[in-house]
């Protein structure tokens, strides 16, 4: 072998552009392609509506369950309460407590206002016979009130 040998690839002069003209003018479509995609389509349109329907079947299925569940656990709890209600002696202890039933022979003390001073409600001031009269621009005020409202950066809690 004398000589060289010649190249197996062409060199390439540079990055090579097609248009999306020349790459759609490649495409060929077959009568058997535009019939199965439409059919894909068609397919599509039939289907959604009912995936959306069993979708929200199933939502309402699942709503309904734990409703079912809630209303189970209600009925174990009034079964519960019921079953306490059979025991003699918590009878006789709701009686006393709401109801302040004793037995023959007891003294039952009632104790009014057993409350802490610092606990208790605060009289209010009595409310002033004179007549005091009221600024002239509660326009302005109110608007001042407004813009102020709408400005703060911090929510203030209950005064208690």
């Amino acid at each position: 072998m004398t000589g060289s040998a010649p190249p197996s690839r062409v060199p390439r002069r540079g990055p090579r552009t097609t248009s999306a003209r020349d790459w759609l003018g490649g495409l060929r479509l077959s009568g058997f392609t535009v019939i199965m995609l439409g059919l894909v389509v068609l397919g599509a349109f039939v289907l959604v509506p009912t995936v959306g329907t069993f979708v929200e079947q199933r939502q309402k299925i699942a709503a309904l369950e734990e409703a079912v569940q809630l209303t189970a656990d209600e009925i174990a709890a009034l079964e519960a309460e019921q079953e306490r209600w059979q025991d003699p002696a918590y009878i006789t202890t709701q009686a006393r407590e709401r109801l302040y039933y004793g037995r023959p022979g007891e003294v039952v003390y009632l104790i009014d206002n057993d409350l802490d001073e610092s606990q208790l409600p605060r009289d209010e001031e009595p409310v002033s016979g004179e007549v005091e009269e009221a600024p002239a621009d509660w326009t302005g005020q109110l608007l001042r009130s407004l813009v102020a409202s709408g400005l703060t950066q911090t929510a203030v809690g209950p005064q208690g």
